[in-house]
């Protein structure tokens, strides 16, 4: 007789995707909507999101627009709202950051989880992770005391295994049908970021580069797509830089943003923290040559010279030099773009699926066998 609450052969398993919403735009809230959608209509899994921030009704939302009140409203209907989806899961799947928002989301989760006796399925993606995980024996324990971890990088892989913690490498998905590539031969000094404006993504540095560039092509263009709390800083700063043609869009809707790469001849980032970010994948995808500090996992997914170009940490004139070497040297951004693309094939779904529910299994067993039970 089968376990009440688990899924029959015949049946989908049952997964909860515990992660932000769209209503909070950045790679998290990207990725779980692209498996959410993935997952649409697939005979072997059934999910659905179960958002860390649900929107309060009627008066209340107006809490969400006061910082430390609109974080006590958001946990108000959080932990009610896990008891109920998370009720109904064969097995919970748990996307997580890191420092005080990792007690605010993953942390509840994984307590709601084990009080119902449902798997989990931990989904780590903190660039910061070296950090945090020394600091926090809360988060170590967590991780330790999960089903099964799944990060989107090697570098995250290595990260966890210095702590004792195993975790599988499943990569961010790219859409290929929306960024559709297209060959620049010689590209245009067409300039693009989309990384948003906070202190970790450095988008100063990457006004400060521009500001080289434009002493050679006072004609480039800087597209800076995003949104943050550095954004009024950063608009002085390209003010006190003199710089021509930076447009500031504000935040961009996912199923937009591939407008921006395709209108763009090369893509810059200057994180000085960073993990595997979406917007790499975005670019590789469209065309759009990249040029990105090598921090983090980044390297793990741009090899120097191959598909991508890497500078330095916070280094505005090396980051300016390669984006002029793709400007004046002869074939160089047309070779890097078409290894790119290619490099593109291991993020589709249909690659990344199989992992997937590979690790759904896995958590499903593992929380099912007496060890698992007994840890």
């Amino acid at each position: 007789m089968a376990e009440t609450g688990s899924p029959s052969r015949s049946s989908p398993i049952r997964v909860a995707i515990v992660a932000p919403s769209l209503g909070i735009l950045g790679g998290q809230s990207v990725q779980a909507d692209h498996l959410i959608q993935a997952w649409h209509g697939d005979p072997e899994v059934a999910a659905w999101l179960v958002p860390i921030n649900p929107v309060p009704p009627g008066p209340l939302r107006r809490a969400l627009g006061v910082k430390y009140i609109r974080t006590m409203t958001t946990q108000l209907f959080y932990w009610p709202l896990l008891l109920r989806e998370l009720r109904r899961a064969d097995v919970v799947h748990i996307f997580s950051a890191s420092y005080f928002s990792f007690l605010l989301a993953p942390l509840p989760a994984v307590l709601v989880a084990k009080l119902l006796r449902r798997p989990v399925l931990m989904n780590y993606h903190s660039g910061e992770a070296p950090d945090h995980l020394k600091r926090s024996r809360v988060a170590r324990t967590t991780l330790a005391a999960v089903e099964r971890n799944a990060v989107p990088s090697r570098f995250l892989a290595g990260v966890l295994a210095s702590f004792g913690i195993e975790a599988e490498v499943v990569p961010n998905v790219v859409d290929m049908d929306r960024f559709a590539f297209r060959p620049r031969g010689r590209p245009r000094p067409r300039l693009l970021s989309t990384r948003n404006f906070e202190t970790l993504y450095n988008v100063a540095c990457t006004l400060r580069a521009f500001r080289l560039v434009q002493d050679w092509y006072p004609e480039a263009t800087l597209t800076l797509v995003g949104g943050g709390s550095q954004e009024q800083a950063l608009r002085a700063l390209a003010g006190s830089l003199g710089l021509n043609h930076v447009t500031f869009t504000g935040r961009v809707p996912p199923a937009e943003i591939w407008r921006y790469y395709a209108d763009a001849d090369i893509y810059v980032q200057t994180p000085a923290i960073d993990n595997m970010p979406v917007s790499v994948l975005e670019a590789f995808a469209s065309g759009t040559a990249v040029v990105s500090t090598n921090v983090g996992g980044v390297s793990a997914i741009v090899t120097d010279e191959r598909d991508g170009l890497l500078v330095p940490a916070d280094d505005h004139a090396a980051l300016a030099r390669q984006v002029l070497r793709l400007l004046d040297e002869p074939g160089l951004a047309e070779r890097i773009t078409a290894r790119a693309r290619q490099d593109c094939e291991q993020y589709t779904w249909r690659e990344v699926r199989a992992k997937w529910l590979s690790l759904y299994r896995d958590a499903l067993r593992n929380h099912r066998s007496p060890a698992g039970r007994a840890a």
